[in-house]
């Protein structure tokens, strides 16, 4: 087999991306530390058309070279915003009519593959620190608490390995089709 071209893959401009209609999805980074994981998942969030990316904390922001070195310009073209506190994003994301689903291991939550978005509906993905997840009261102002089923030895996943499992289970759900 022979691999597609850049032609091939038929990609929109940013300017073109911008223009097009997003998923009602967002995605809130919790205080992420590792500057290599926020360009992952605007990365990811390009890929499956998330509506814009709320960075908090000591989460950084664009312009940052080790951003752009994982993001490879996606940082240019998802939208985003910054938030020094967490639940002041939630709140925002609450008057917007967003559903705030945190990525969390809690007694209570709910498996991700069990877990039926609904068209209709606008959702907030919230992905915590490396080491410390989400924080508490953050978990506390979830909507629900989705954790994803694991079965080897190790209790966690990157974080942008699990935000990106998230966006492509909602994705699958929310994209239009054809």
């Amino acid at each position: 087999m022979e691999k597609k071209t850049i032609r091939d893959l038929h990609r929109d401009s940013i300017e073109q991306y911008r223009r097009r209609q997003k998923l009602p999805l967002a995605v809130v980074l919790d205080n992420i530390r590792s500057l290599n994981n926020i360009g992952s998942v605007f990365r990811t969030a390009d890929a499956f058309l998330v509506d814009r990316v709320m960075l908090c904390g000591i989460t950084a922001t664009p312009p940052s070279p080790e951003i752009h070195k994982t993001a490879l310009g996606a940082e240019d073209s998802v939208e985003w915003e910054y938030f020094d506190n967490t639940l002041d994003a939630i709140a925002e994301l609450r008057r917007r009519g967003y559903r705030i689903c945190v990525l969390e291991q809690v007694k209570g939550s709910v498996s991700l593959d069990s877990f039926r978005p609904e068209n209709g509906e606008k959702y907030a993905i919230v992905a915590g620190h490396e080491v410390h997840g989400v924080a508490p009261e953050v978990v506390d102002a979830a909507d629900v608490c989705l954790e994803i089923p694991q079965f080897g030895t190790k209790h966690s996943l990157n974080v942008s390995v699990s935000t990106g499992l998230a966006l492509w289970h909602f994705f699958t759900a929310l994209r239009p089709q054809p």
